[in-house]
């Protein structure tokens, strides 16, 4: 059994551990109210972005042609791979993983290749051997998003795509923050660009028509590398929203599991303490009678 000091060595060591867990939930919920004004900001502004120029390809399909839109084979792919830098987050990287392993193993027959963004996801996929075509570490751990980061991913992401004809197809993997306590790992399809209906097309209404004062090359070239800008940033967005929201829930369950574990502690010692108590009773008694 253990002794009376052993006990509260214990207790004191579960209460500094609550204090620290109490103190990352709170610093992960201010992060968490200053990414989800932002994801929120961000969402209308991709959305639109990805409806009007997925129409928009669509349409110019027979007359236009771009690097960033023309369709290649479907045999390699390149997977964009946003993760958390830090830990102690729940099951937010385990899901991301997950996702992406299971992405992989249903394209077995594909050969890919990958580009983590974060600590997390490179550590686990480098002790695989996957082939890494660059890395970024140390882009989100601070809880933000830098505009910056996402342009340089992006400009690192079209020169590959446009340069290596042998990729067929780009992937961006993300965690999409939905709640506080609902994430979900998301798959897209990042290049060549996916050309889609409107929604106006897609319910049988009046197509939407455009007028273009500029050339459509002219336009497409400004507009479809500032498209894949725009999701990487997003993607960003989202995944540091969902990393803090599941960090906060973690350390919450954390500190109640804490404050469960001193109870049961706090109890086990004051019985080990009134034990010891009545034995030093029972042997001044013993002691008294027998003189």
């Amino acid at each position: 059994m253990a002794s009376l000091l052993d006990m509260r060595r214990r207790i004191k060591s579960v209460k500094n551990t609550q204090q620290i867990t109490k103190a990352m939930k709170m610093v992960a919920a201010a992060k968490l109210k200053r990414a989800q004004d932002r994801v929120t900001a961000s969402r209308p502004f991709a959305g639109k972005m990805s409806e009007v120029l997925g129409g928009l390809s669509a349409k110019v399909a027979d007359e236009f042609s771009h690097p960033l839109l023309d369709e290649r084979g479907d045999e390699k792919y390149l997977i964009v791979l946003i993760s958390a830098d830090k830990g102690l987050a729940g099951a937010f990287n385990a899901n991301i993983i997950k996702a992406t392993q299971a992405f992989l193993k249903e394209n077995s027959s594909k050969e890919a290749e990958m580009i983590p963004v974060g600590r997390k996801g490179r550590d686990f996929f480098k002790r695989r051997n996957v082939k890494f075509v660059d890395e970024y570490i140390g882009l989100t751990g601070s809880g933000q998003v830098v505009h910056a980061d996402a342009v340089d991913i992006a400009h690192r992401l079209i020169k590959k795509f446009t340069e290596d004809e042998t990729i067929d197809k780009v992937f961006i993997v993300f965690t999409e923050f939905k709640t506080v306590l609902s994430q979900k790992p998301v798959i897209e399809q990042l290049l060549p660009i996916p050309k889609t209906a409107s929604d106006d097309e897609n319910a049988g209404g009046v197509q939407a028509e455009y007028i273009y004062e500029q050339p459509a090359a002219e336009i497409f070239g400004k507009l479809l590398p500032k498209q894949v800008e725009t999701q990487i940033y997003k993607g960003m967005l989202e995944s540091v929203a969902s990393e803090q929201g599941s960090r906060m829930t973690a350390m919450d369950s954390a500190s109640k599991n804490a404050g469960e574990l001193i109870d049961t502690l706090t109890l086990n010692m004051n019985r080990i303490r009134q034990a010891a108590i009545t034995k030093e009773i029972i042997e001044v008694v013993s002691g008294a009678a027998a003189a």
